[in-house]
Parts: C-alpha cells; structure tokens; sequence
C-alpha cells in the first residue's frame, strides 16, 4: 500500500468552495476511478489557515497511475471543476507527496 498526501494551498475566500467541490464532486469521481479516499483535514492549530491536506491509498504505483489518469482524463470531472470555477480558480498551489508505510505504521 502506498499513500499519497496532498496539500492544497487555496486562494483567499475560497476555502468553502473546495470544500464543497471535494464533498459534493470530487470524492464520487475518485470513487468511479478506484482512489480511495483516507481523510481530509485543515489546520485548527498551526499550519496555514489556507490549506487542505488530505491523503489517498493506493495498492501500488501501477494502481496509481492508471486511477490518476482516467481520473484526471475524466471529461465528467473536467466539467465540474470548470463548473466550480466560473469565478476564478480555487487552488493556487498543490503540495503532493508519495509515502510507503513502515512495518510499525498503523497504516499498511
């Protein structure tokens, strides 16, 4: 298993807007597209009022490539980020990293 934790750093007065896209639309599209969802969060202490951090499982890399690529070929998704972008993007930067879990992680 391996993870990917991503942090998204969002532009100013958009926070609830991402959160409602993840919500109501991003997270079915990477359920159609075998990525599994572990959790979303922002900073209550510490950290960027800005952010949301959340963290994807995959079997493998293989697994990821190919979720990754119908998910992001997807045109049902790329009409819906358009859709909840008629006023101006609502990222402006992506933060992402690939992680493999030790033998003593709760998360294998």
């Amino acid at each position: 298993m391996i993870y990917e934790l991503r942090v998204y750093t969002v532009n100013p007065g958009k926070m609830p807007a991402i959160q409602a896209r993840f919500r109501d639309i991003t997270i079915g599209f990477f359920e159609k597209h075998g990525i599994k969802s572990v959790g979303y969060w922002v900073n209550t202490v510490g950290g960027r009022s800005d952010e949301l951090v959340y963290m994807l499982a995959f079997d493998d890399m293989a697994h990821r490539e190919r979720a990754w690529n119908a998910f992001q070929t997807d045109p049902g998704w790329h009409a819906a980020r358009a859709q909840t972008e008629v006023d101006g993007p609502l990222v402006h930067h992506v933060e992402n990293r690939l992680m493999t879990p030790t033998e003593f992680s709760a998360l294998r």
